[in-house]
């Protein structure tokens, strides 16, 4: 290390040296107590959290465990559920030592940026670019007005959803308009929508679930077991990738800490709104920290805060969303004469059962299950215009000679250009079949990305870089999300899986 830079892997250049701002500084607060905690410091697990109860959550989820039960899949649900919060907390550390979001960080990883760039990009849209989550909710919302779910053999109800997916696309996009901080605008939104929609469906399974299927649901979590029988690979697949966030892609969650202003952070800049924002630069290039006791002691605090936000309110936070829906599908799947969840009626299917015992519960449920699965769409599709920007000025001195230090310009070009070619993606399959192929391309990043960040934190200044076992946990990730991945792909090349259970 010389005495101004680091030089962190190749292709990039090197990282100047600075000193890590305080916590009181970056949030311009006298002390950081429980009170400050809660209400400056913490957020981005909100965001990731916001997205977790989603998709997986309320449709892929009880979808399985309304299928096989809650035996061994429970299990599953917890181990993946532990090794992505521990996949976090990784990736995280990478970007509060850096300042550098993943998807920019990665560049610096053997043969560089030339490869990178296009696979990572490739990757993210592989996995993001389906719109299953508009549809979806689309579905929920054509139901309130029709009274019923739509027919999918009808092409005109069926344009009908795909036309309001289409209007929550460009719903979505507005939300970006706003705010000094994007972010801090996701973060609002999803903090409000996850405490509403938590507190809605735990009085609903609370109601509606017996005590036997609770302590089941509860007994699976800690009960280790092989896979419910008859499972199929598609399915116990994209249950595991979408447990929590969505297994090896969470790397994308980790760029709201650089835009909270999490320590190195806090010195890059972050993506802004058009109405209450401003001009405001975001570097291409990161800066990490000197070596020095003070600089120790306030990197040991900011990876509490961070260590606080991942496995208190992302981990906990998790394992509730997964649960309490799932606890409240199966029980109404039991119930004598209710449907069979379907890969075709899953959006509305929670809905269509609780209005079968009060009429108002219908119509309310499909608002809950739009909110759900439309807020979801929300954050990913900023996701993908964000990763693809950071992506582009970090790698592009013409694009950032164009902006002129307001990425702004470029960011809203990408989120039109992705809503248009969103609204095309979405005419291609069902909701959520969309869903399952988007889940299971989450559990291919795991097997690239947990090695990569392994060389990146090893290049780290010596108090950032993570202790031996924290590289061993990396590489289970790539067994344990790898195994179902191949398990799939060889479903879909063969019409047969490896394993079958």
């Amino acid at each position: 290390m010389s005495q101004e830079s680091l030089q962190i892997g190749v292709s990039r250049p090197p990282l100047p040296l600075d000193d890590i701002p305080t916590p009181e500084e970056v949030f311009k607060l006298p002390k950081i107590g429980v009170k400050e905690l809660i209400t400056a410091v913490l957020g981005p697990s909100m965001i990731a959290l916001g997205v977790s109860i989603g998709s997986g959550e309320w449709l892929l989820g009880p979808l399985g465990f309304g299928k096989f039960g809650f035996m061994g899949l429970g299990f599953l649900v917890t181990i993946s559920a532990i090794l992505q919060t521990f996949y976090n907390v990784e990736a995280a550390r990478y970007t509060l030592a850096t300042g550098e979001v993943p998807v920019v960080g990665f560049t610096r990883t053997p043969p560089g940026l030339m490869f990178w760039v296009p696979v990572t990009l490739f990757i993210i849209y592989l996995a993001w670019i389906w719109g299953g989550w508009a549809a979806a909710a689309g579905q929920s919302l054509f139901a309130i007005f029709v009274g019923r779910t739509f027919d999918s053999k009808n092409p005109a109800e069926l344009q009908t959803v795909r036309f309001i997916a289409i209007g929550l696309l460009f719903l979505s996009l507005g939300i970006y308009l706003f705010g000094k901080k994007i972010s801090r605008t996701l973060e609002f939104v999803e903090t409000f929508a996850v405490f509403f929609i938590l507190i809605t469906l735990i009085i609903f399974a609370i109601v509606f679930a017996p005590a036997s299927i609770w302590m089941t649901a509860l007994a699976s979590i800690v009960t280790p077991a092989m896979p419910p029988k008859g499972i199929d690979a598609t399915t116990l697949g994209s249950i595991i990738g979408y447990t929590g966030f969505a297994s090896g892609m969470n790397f994308m969650l980790i760029n709201y800490y650089r835009d909270h202003g999490y320590a190195m952070g806090s010195k890059i800049g972050f993506f802004s709104g058009v109405i209450g924002g401003q001009k405001q630069d975001i570097l291409p290039s990161g800066i990490t920290f000197r070596e020095s006791e003070k600089n120790t002691k306030t990197w040991n605090r900011w990876f509490r805060f961070l260590v606080i936000d991942q496995w208190v309110v992302f981990f906990v936070g998790a394992m509730i969303g997964m649960f309490i829906p799932s606890i409240l599908a199966v029980s109404l799947a039991v119930t004598p004469g209710a449907a069979t969840p379907t890969t075709a009626n899953m959006p509305v299917f929670v809905a269509g059962e609780l209005g079968k015992k009060a009429a108002w519960l219908f119509p309310f449920t499909l608002v809950l299950g739009a909110l759900i699965l439309w807020k979801t769409q929300t954050t990913l599709l900023e996701m993908l215009i964000r990763n693809t920007t950071d992506t582009a000025i970090a790698v592009s001195p013409r694009l950032r000679a164009w902006i002129q230090g307001d990425p702004r310009k470029f960011y809203y070009i990408v989120g039109i250009v992705l809503v248009l070619f969103i609204s095309w993606v979405i005419h291609q399959a069902l909701p959520t079949e969309l869903l399952q192929y988007s889940a299971n391309m989450a559990n291919l990043a795991s097997i690239i990305y947990p090695l990569v960040l392994i060389y990146l934190n090893s290049k780290l200044p010596k108090p950032a870089r993570a202790s031996w076992w924290s590289y061993l946990v990396l590489i289970i990730n790539v067994l344990f999300f790898g195994f179902f991945f191949v398990n799939f792909i060889f479903l879909q090349a063969t019409g047969q899986p490896i394993v079958r259970f």
